[in-house]
């Protein structure tokens, strides 16, 4: 992979502020730029109890429910690590993912569950699935992805939800999250050693440093290769004004909601970006141009202070507006 960051987000059709499906060309949404890595065909392969995901390199358990129950984040680490132990289907390296790679599996043009079309997988419950890697603005809870849409926002750690075990360090696609700490379930720091969370493994492809860099009125992601707009203070407005606050102007457009997702830093928040991002006039919510397939007159958004990934009604003029452009 020549750069980590980001991978298309399955989308393929567009869809009005109304939630009718309209033509792509020119509408600026994501299902007519589709950014990002293409996906592999087929994209998953089954290998004994597990499943390769070609597009990541990750191998996740075919079985997306071998805990059987709901589980709070502790025991969910903990059964992964019993998981390796017992050395379950021949391997000893099972982990609980981190979020970036729990969000690798959804697919945006799918619902109910969110999974790109054709997926091997058993036992999918259209529940919250836990992640590895806790919530810097509230430590005493992790992420999560709700496998029927797709959201990924945060639970509180003694609360009950659903284990996916993931394995292999992946193939270069996807980027570390950022984290770096590692925090029990009460949200106090512990020492990293022998825990399984994101801050221990840190699995992913390892930030450029500076990782940042301003260039004119934009600031360049060398991680992405991505150029966003330096001053975010557009809006708020409905879906459609921030289409149209970017079409026709050169090279900008609104970004898909993984392009979005890619500017967290899950060591952050308020707001959730990497230090010395360079941005001025930040807000709290971003649109993106991907439509939500759960009701397609929604659309997806960013919540940068926290870092979640939720959806706003297209006719609300509630976002921002965050421009971007590939550079490279």
């Amino acid at each position: 992979m020549s750069r980590p960051g980001y991978a298309q987000t399955g989308q393929r059709l567009c869809y009005d502020s109304a939630g009718r499906e309209i033509p792509c060309p020119g509408s600026g949404q994501d299902g007519d730029f589709r950014a990002g890595a293409p996906w592999p065909d087929p994209r998953f392969a089954i290998t004994g109890e597990g499943v390769l995901d070609s597009l990541t390199g990750l191998t996740w358990s075919r079985d997306a429910n071998l805990g059987e129950f709901p589980m709070t984040w502790n025991e969910a680490l903990a059964f992964v690590d019993g998981l390796n132990r017992e050395r379950r289907f021949g391997f000893d390296d099972w982990r609980l993912p981190n979020r970036r790679e729990l969000r690798s599996l959804i697919g945006y043009q799918t619902r109910k569950p969110a999974l790109p079309d054709g997926h091997p997988f058993t036992n999918l419950f259209q529940s919250w699935y836990w992640s590895a890697t806790t919530a810097a603005i509230s430590p005493a809870h992790a992420w999560y992805v709700h496998l029927a849409g797709g959201r990924m926002f945060y639970g509180n750690k003694g609360e009950s939800f659903l284990v996916w075990p993931v394995r292999g360090a992946g193939n270069g696609l996807l980027a570390a999250t950022g984290q770096r700490a590692c925090f029990d379930d009460a949200g106090d720091p512990q020492a990293c050693a022998g825990t399984g969370q994101d801050g221990e493994t840190r699995i992913g492809a390892p930030w450029p440093e500076p990782r940042l860099e301003t260039v004119q009125d934009g600031v360049l992601d060398r991680l992405t290769g991505l150029i966003w707009r330096r001053s975010t203070d557009q809006g708020p407005v409905d879906w459609d004004g921030a289409l149209a606050a970017v079409g026709g102007s050169g090279p900008w457009r609104l970004p898909n909601i993984n392009e979005l997702e890619s500017l967290v830093d899950c060591a952050a928040h308020d707001p959730a970006l990497p230090p010395n991002h360079g941005f001025s006039g930040l807000h709290d919510a971003y649109w993106s141009a991907t439509t939500s397939r759960f009701e397609p007159d929604w659309a997806w958004a960013l919540y940068l202070n926290k870092g979640a990934v939720g959806v706003g009604h297209k006719k609300a003029a509630r976002f921002h507006v965050w421009p971007v452009f590939t550079a490279m």
